[in-house]
This record gives C-alpha cells, structure tokens and sequence, in this order.
C-alpha cells in the first residue's frame, strides 16, 4: 500500500468494477476491491485528503519512496525493495 493524496490522483479505469464494503463495529474504515480481479485497493472512493491504495494498481512509479516494506515478494517490478536502498 501507498498513501496519496486526493489532490494527485486520478482514476483513469474500472471506476465500475470497484466494490466499496462497509464496515460493521467496532471498525470505522471503507475498503474497496476489484469485482474483476478481486485485488484490494484499499480507498480510492473515501472523501480523505489522502488515502492508501494498492501499489499494484499504479501504472508507473508514483516517484515517492517507503518508510517500511511489507509483502516484498509481491511487489510491483518498479517499486524499490529493502535491498535497493541506501542506509
């Protein structure tokens, strides 16, 4: 996942595959997902000045960089893993 903010996204596709899940208590955030695919995107529709999304589903690197990793396996072949940055 990455954060965005709002301002800097665009939405260029599959507006209509997103599916939006409420959440029962005592969780408090929307997540969405992909009805296609079923890739979690986490939440490209929430009205928050930033929100995370998947970076699965950037076209290109969004040019910011990690604090942490997670699921370094599965990452996108653009974004950098722990072994390519500096200490």
């Amino acid at each position: 996942m990455v954060f965005v903010k709002r301002e800097q996204f665009r939405l260029v596709s599959g507006a209509d595959d997103i599916q939006t899940v409420e959440p029962e208590p005592p969780y408090k955030y929307v997540r969405s997902y992909c009805r296609s695919c079923g890739t979690s995107l986490g939440e490209p529709l929430s009205k928050d000045d930033t929100f995370p999304i998947n970076a699965h589903c950037l076209d290109d690197d969004p040019g910011i960089r990690t604090s942490f990793h997670e699921f370094v396996a599965e990452k996108p072949e653009w974004a950098p893993g722990p072994q390519d940055e500096k200490a």
